[in-house]
């Protein structure tokens, strides 16, 4: 079969190539990759999500600053350090404190240094809770009661890892004159040394809410 070849005149070329360069400009117009101008910079991609705000800073504690005076337990005794720990961790003045997070600032001295960096750079995901906005409300400082939790489970102590269950029940006390209900808290705190002559530090904190039984609401009618 003999095959025929068509020439296209100059001025239709010109015409094609003139087309087809629009059609890519176009293309590259929408952001399709690969077909960017190659007179046009990338354009920065901007990220997905905004950093955490700084915590805001926690006003100095004034004289009638309601904050007990950090204990100084035998740093051979794990319990006696994790309860140390445990109460300068709930016990919160609202009238200074910005959120809980300025009380576990005040645990550093029974962190191990990694703890500690990791508490001094936390950035908060959401705010400090309805619970603690109503303590603000009142000003108010918590009182909190320590109880080691026997935990059968629990692994056994090692000369240089400790575990240690701490129930912490509090109140809270506005300078208004009201009363409510503190943290509730279930913590299991593990501790941490090099070797068996070195202090015991915190090095782990697992904190779970203890379950608070409501009250019965009133029954409206009479049960024989």
């Amino acid at each position: 079969m003999k095959t025929t070849t068509v020439r296209v005149g100059g001025a239709r070329r010109a015409g094609l190539a003139a087309a087809v360069a629009a059609s890519l400009a176009v293309l590259a117009g929408c952001g399709l990759p690969g077909l960017e101008s190659p007179d046009e910079k990338p354009k920065a991609t901007q990220p997905s999500f905004a950093e955490k705000a700084p915590l805001p800073s926690a006003k100095p504690l004034g004289p009638d600053a309601h904050v007990p005076e950090a204990p100084k337990p035998d740093r051979h005794d794990a319990t006696a350090v994790a309860k140390a720990w445990a109460l300068m961790a709930y016990s919160y003045d609202t009238k200074y404190d910005m959120s809980p997070h300025d009380a576990i600032l005040r645990t550093v001295p029974y962190l191990t240094s990694k703890k500690a960096k990791d508490e001094r750079s936390y950035r908060p995901a959401a705010g400090a809770g309805n619970e603690w906005n109503t303590w603000a409300k009142h000003k108010a400082w918590t009182k909190v009661k320590l109880h080691l939790e026997v935990d059968g489970d629990a692994p056994a102590d090692t000369p240089t890892k400790a575990h240690r269950q701490i129930s912490v029940s509090g109140t809270a006390t506005g300078r208004d004159g009201w009363k409510g209900v503190g943290p509730r808290v279930q913590a299991f705190v593990t501790l941490v040394r090099t070797d068996a002559k070195d202090d015991w530090q915190v090095s782990r904190v697992d904190a779970v809410p203890a379950a608070v039984v409501p009250s019965a609401p009133p029954s409206s009618e009479k049960q024989d």
